[in-house]
């Protein structure tokens, strides 16, 4: 077995395997770019559900808290101290806003720590663009 020569025959087989090496690479680029994509979009599409329903819960609760507000500004004008209107204003919207301010923050926290970006994906994705790049 030691003895066997080669032949040009493998030559044929070498460079057919190497086409076959560089056609997978190919297909496997293609194949990612593809899940990459695919990925982005799911994202996407569940980040619009996300602030779809938040925009319109936020409207919504805006206007009830509006009205509210105005119902303890003059709930506390009619039946408590002998405030101003202006004093009584502020001594609702100043907890309000205050309480808002809060709210703002920590949903502003919470919206940083989404990465609508799949890592791994994008990571292997651009080893294959490095890969391929480097090869031509």
């Amino acid at each position: 077995m030691a003895n066997d020569l080669q032949t040009g025959s493998e030559n044929g087989t070498l460079t057919s395997l190497l086409t076959g090496i560089v056609n997978d690479a190919q297909e496997l680029f293609k194949q990612q770019l593809a899940l990459f994509k695919t990925e982005v979009q799911q994202d996407m599409r569940k980040s619009r559900e996300a602030l779809t329903s938040l925009a319109l819960g936020a409207i919504v609760a805006l206007v009830g808290v509006f009205l509210l507000c105005f119902m303890g500004v003059y709930l506390l004008h009619e039946t408590g101290p002998q405030w101003p209107l202006w004093a009584c204003f502020l001594a609702i919207g100043g907890p309000v806003t205050l309480i808002g301010a809060a709210l703002v923050a920590w949903g502003y926290g919470k919206f940083q720590s989404f990465n609508p970006l799949p890592d791994e994906t994008a990571a292997a994705l651009q080893e294959n663009v490095e890969w391929k790049t480097r090869r031509t």
